[in-house]
């Protein structure tokens, strides 16, 4: 399995429309060969953002990569830098190979 992270500083007073966005667009990500599951994550604020995860599961990382060579990625990201005014910073990618599964 491969597990994609995208970390996002959210400004203060702008994380309901942030929210908003993750929960209204059209990710296509369940037609996607090799997708798990998604999870957009909230985690704590401080005198300047509110932290925030983009956390996608996927079969492997060969699927994961494929995604973000494919048109549906391009689809699913045309608007991405209408909403930059909500970031301090732009998102910061992690991806982890899992080496241990306990389910």
């Amino acid at each position: 399995m491969f597990f994609a992270m995208n970390r996002f500083q959210v400004r203060l007073g702008h994380e309901e429309e942030f929210e908003e966005v993750w929960k209204s667009r059209d990710s296509r990500l369940k037609d996607v060969p090799g997708f798990v599951e998604f999870n957009l994550l909230r985690g704590p604020s401080n005198d300047t953002y509110t932290l925030f995860a983009s956390h996608t599961l996927w079969a492997s990382r060969a699927d994961f990569e494929a995604w973000t060579k494919s048109q549906a990625f391009r689809d699913a990201h045309r608007s991405a830098g209408e909403h930059r005014h909500m970031y301090l910073d732009g998102p910061h990618f992690e991806g982890f190979d899992s080496v241990h599964h306990i389910k």
